[in-house]
């Protein structure tokens, strides 16, 4: 199968949507499939084989982030040139109500598209303003997931109609394969994510680390990711800030040793997260998690059955989890437990088959299928009919 996957955030600046476009489309080549990636980057950025450059993208505030978007008419004119060449039997475009190259695709392209909604913002006065806009692209879509049901809640609020719920995928077993790095092991607490994004909630946990360390003066933080590491220290005593160690960005391979290395992985995000993969990843390489009780964190951990959640922005709650937690090896072995095992149902052998079944489903393909098996697959995955 020819498969067109657009990604509407910048691949020069990772993120989880472009994890999870990146590691889809390695899944789907290794089954033998022909894929290409549209995504905006840097002409002179090196990318993979299968990525191809919609351009530059600029930075613009959304969902309380700030996501860096590629929009205009130089990025239409590569979005059609794509489809030209292309020739694809299924358009894959991840956030089409973006305002990037996943609208852009949805007014070229012709023939079976889906899409995948990742964002959870039941707030979101700017998808309301915009709808009379998106309807005539939206109308185009075959076919509907999200990736969560917060980001299904959304879509339904705002935007109408109904998707079938196909979770980020993982590779578990890489994860779980990771050798642990000595320096990193020992009364350790683990953070990936980005410093300065207020709701990635590194600040939450700097006001825990005072009370963590009074409890247990040996324990360290070890913070990946980029941002400015002396901003993030200044609200800690001077001499604490000792305790915190700053990796910087880290490669793959990295952050699988880093979570086999840390005694807790500690997730304070404090909102506008409709899934969480990192919690997966953490739970893949046998990290105990400790997560913020949002919504989608929650239900990515089993309602607190796989992992343990906090009050969110409550640091006091967060430093008392944490202290608890380090002092309790027999605890920690429970989750890890639990983990490795509840965390199965996000690798890719299980996420990639149900995102195939949408592709066959909506394409020519669906010769191949029973046409009552068809009409199954049609409703539990919410399809447009024919």
């Amino acid at each position: 199968m020819r498969i067109g996957i657009v990604c509407p955030y910048s691949w020069d600046v990772p993120g989880g949507v472009q994890f999870h476009i990146r590691d889809l489309a390695d899944h789907l080549i290794r089954l033998g499939h022909d894929v290409s990636v549209l995504a905006p980057a840097d002409d002179d950025t090196p990318l993979p084989p299968y990525v191809v450059s919609a351009g530059r993208a600029v930075p613009v505030p959304y969902n309380g982030s700030v996501a860096r978007l590629n929009f205009g008419f130089l990025s239409a004119a590569r979005v059609r040139r794509w489809l030209h060449d292309g020739t694809f039997d299924v358009i894959h475009i991840h956030e089409p109500a973006s305002p990037s190259l996943g609208l852009l695709t949805c007014w070229a392209a012709q023939g079976p598209i889906v899409a995948t909604f990742h964002t959870s913002n039941p707030r979101s006065r700017a998808m309301v303003a915009a709808y009379s806009i998106l309807q005539a692209a939206l109308e185009k879509i075959s076919a509907r997931i999200a990736v969560s049901e917060y980001a299904r809640r959304t879509l339904v609020e705002h935007l109408g109609g109904d998707a079938v719920v196909i979770p980020n995928g993982v590779d578990v077993d890489f994860f779980a394969r990771a050798k642990p790095r000595p320096e990193w092991q020992g009364d350790t607490i683990g953070f990936i994510g980005r410093i300065d994004e207020p709701r990635k909630g590194l600040p939450v946990l700097m006001r825990a680390l005072p009370k963590i360390l009074a409890e247990r003066p040996q324990t360290r933080l070890l913070v990946a990711g980029r941002g400015d590491e002396e901003e993030a220290v200044e609200s800690l005593p001077e001499e604490m800030r000792s305790r915190v160690e700053f990796l910087g960005m880290i490669s793959d391979e990295d952050k699988a040793r880093f979570l086999r290395s840390v005694d807790v992985y500690v997730a304070p995000n404090t909102g506008g997260e409709s899934f969480g993969i990192i919690l997966v990843e953490a739970m893949s390489a046998g990290a105990p998690v400790l997560a913020s009780d949002l919504d989608a964190f929650a239900q990515v951990l089993d309602q607190g059955a796989a992992g343990e959640l906090f009050a969110n922005e409550d640091a006091d709650a967060l430093a008392a989890a944490a202290v608890r937690l380090l002092g309790d090896p027999k605890r920690r072995e429970e989750l890890r437990e639990r983990g490795s095992a509840h965390v199965r149902r996000f690798d890719w052998s299980t996420v990639g088959a149900d995102i195939l079944s949408v592709y066959e489903t909506v394409t020519d393909g669906t010769a191949a299928v029973a046409a009552d098996e068809r009409t199954g697959l049609r409703a539990r995955f919410g399809l447009a009919r024919d």
